[in-house]
């Protein structure tokens, strides 16, 4: 099979699918931290993520089962995932919610250059360094403000925490750069599910040794930050890690990485808009201005030619 096929019209909607639910994360997350700690939400978030890949697998009838010579391949990819996940909430929670979202998505830059250097797979043309450019001045148009009022409403960033976002870009860079190489060699759903299981055992065996793991408390379901906290963990583990993650995989092995990833532009976009209907945050004109941009640089980096200019 061709790994680098161009995107049809149902590869770009189940893309875009997948931009939606990686939105509304930030906004779940949120929900979630407010009753547990960050890798306590992590740990929950992908043994969910687990249960729904067991269905996934049964209803596709997709063996699991790994030779001894192939357990190498879901070991590095839980390492990677277990280490982007905990650079990511520690520089959330150093940084804001809006850094996060912006400096996470510059994981295409990386996959972008890996890609064009390292497994030369797809070249950087002329014309993908304009769309790449323009997705990028759309995304940091969000980070106008409407006024000097929405200013004072956001948590205040900081260069250690900026700096641990760009480092989990990296790694999420280089995570899915790895996925797409293990998917070829294991079936996406037995990568997928294995590497969540690895992933998921790191990230609870630290919950447990450094932030008290307490997941009794989401059985006092009688409050609503309890039910709030409860839904957006079933949110996260079926819908984001169990879900998103599944399609992804199988997307990885048919067409680029970069070509994939590109969309990720447009996660901020929807991020916004779903704090503005759940969480009540103001809503900038400059969203508009940067949805436009944003397209438009995602057409031009996938458009059939963009390979011969």
């Amino acid at each position: 099979m061709d790994p680098t096929q161009p995107l049809n019209a149902r590869a770009v909607l189940l893309i875009l699918l997948t931009v939606v639910l990686w939105a509304g994360t930030p906004v779940a997350i949120r929900y979630s931290t407010d009753l547990l700690r960050p890798m306590t939400v992590s740990g929950l978030r992908f043994f969910l993520a687990g249960i729904f890949m067991l269905v996934w697998v049964t209803v596709h009838r997709t063996s699991v089962h790994l030779r001894a010579d192939q357990w190498r391949l879901p070991f590095i990819g839980g390492i990677l995932l277990f280490f982007q996940i905990g650079t990511f909430t520690a520089g959330v929670s150093l940084s804001n919610a809006s850094h996060g979202s912006i400096f996470v998505n510059t994981f295409i830059f990386w996959i972008v250059a890996i890609e064009h250097f390292v497994t030369r797979v797809q070249r950087i043309t002329r014309l993908r360094f304009v769309g790449l450019l323009m997705a990028a001045v759309g995304v940091t148009l969000i980070l106008f403000p409407e006024s000097d009022h929405t200013v004072d409403l956001l948590e205040p960033a900081s260069l250690n925490g900026d700096l641990l976002l760009l480092l989990s870009a990296l790694i999420l860079a280089i995570k899915l750069t790895y996925t797409k190489h293990a998917v070829r060699d294991l079936h996406p759903d037995s990568f997928i599910f294995w590497h969540g299981v690895i992933g998921t055992l790191l990230m609870l065996g630290w919950a447990f040794l450094f932030e008290g793991f307490r997941p009794g408390v989401l059985l006092q379901f009688d409050d609503s930050r309890t039910q709030n906290a409860v839904w957006s963990l079933l949110y996260q583990g079926f819908a984001v890690a169990g879900l998103c993650f599944a399609i992804q995989a199988r997307l990885l092995k048919k067409h680029s990485a970069s070509s994939v990833a590109v969309f990720s532009f447009a996660t901020p976009l929807f991020g916004i808009l779903f704090a503005v209907l759940f969480r009540g945050d103001p809503l900038s004109p400059w969203l508009f201005a940067s949805g436009i941009t944003v397209a438009t640089g995602i057409v031009l980096v996938n458009l059939r030619f963009a390979s011969n200019i």
